[in-house]
């Protein structure tokens, strides 16, 4: 069966203004959402193998989460450390705008660590959650001895962290370099101004070090795709806008997570890219009508999600 693994951070979330009648929420967020994307979204002939790190305050917590996985692969699972999980305050200041104060200490994968937990599978996926999941050198030694497809979500990359733990965005050190690691990038459109103002010629220099696809989501109006040319074409790069349902968001928390891994899951059951994004479109725009990450995957699948 082949298998897909999913590299990220496990963050225990407290939600501030999501819904302002309501106090704030405590839950699992970060990799969760792309998690229960993958488990919606992949067919009964994949299996996940989370990569993830969970700090030793939440190993039980993070066990019941990872258990409750229909696709997860029954030996895996997660790497307990000593230090403190990563946690997240989140104060939304309206439906797309948020502030973030992060805490915790889970470090980052080595490759020696990395390398024999990957040997044996088809894909990966890695969203940077926290930022901090690998440094350069990791994910490059990752392309250089993985084969199968490799999809990123750079999103925490360009975020610095102050003294407070406060989260801000900042330009991305060697862009090229973090492109030439994976077939697919993900971006939001903020991020992508991070690398540069011209849009063309950023989707220019990802395709010439290697990117298949590269992603921009740009919040309610959908996402912009640039595709590379197939080897041997004559055939330019391809690029369009692909609208998202319209939808009352109640939530956009995870969005991001949950298109990606929709996006990928369908890619690797061989669906043409411009279809897999619409396909991830709807999967977003479905979980921005669910708040948490509790039950979303039976929210994603169209299943009644009982309390």
């Amino acid at each position: 069966m082949p298998k897909v693994g999913v590299v990220g951070s496990l963050v225990w979330d407290q939600i501030h203004g999501r819904d302002p009648s309501e106090a704030p929420v405590e839950e699992w967020g970060g990799i969760a959402y792309a998690l229960a994307g993958f488990d919606a979204a992949l067919g009964s002939d994949w299996e996940v193998v989370p990569l993830v790190k969970v700090g030793r305050d939440l190993a039980v917590e993070a066990d019941r989460f990872l258990r409750s996985l229909r696709h997860r692969s029954a030996e895996a699972r997660f790497i307990e450390v000593a230090t403190p999980n990563n946690r997240v305050v989140l104060r939304y200041q309206d439906a797309e705008r948020r502030c973030e104060r992060m805490s915790g200490g889970v470090p980052p994968w080595r490759w020696d660590e990395l390398g024999p937990l990957v040997a044996d599978l088809d894909a990966i996926y890695l969203n940077f959650i926290s930022g901090f999941e690998m440094p350069l050198g990791t994910a490059q030694a990752l392309r250089a001895g993985f084969r199968g497809a490799l999809y990123a979500d750079l999103h925490s990359l360009f975020f610095g962290m102050g003294f407070d733990g406060t989260r801000m965005l900042q330009p991305l050190l060697d862009p090229v370099g973090w492109f030439s690691a994976f077939d697919y990038i993900q971006m939001n459109e903020a991020e992508m101004r991070m690398v540069g103002p011209d849009p063309l010629a950023v989707a220019t220099q990802a395709m010439s070090v290697g990117v298949r696809g590269l992603l921009v989501t740009v919040g309610a109006r959908g996402t912009i795709y640039v595709a590379a040319p197939e080897p041997g074409s004559t055939v330019a790069a391809r690029t369009a806008l692909v609208p998202a349902p319209a939808v009352d968001a109640i939530d956009p928390t995870g969005c991001g997570d949950v298109f990606g891994a929709t996006t990928f899951a369908h890619l690797l059951a061989g669906v043409p890219l411009e279809q897999a994004v619409a396909l991830g479109n709807r999967a977003a725009a479905r979980n921005a009508g669910y708040r948490g990450a509790s039950g979303l995957v039976q929210h994603l699948r169209g299943s009644l999600v009982t309390p």
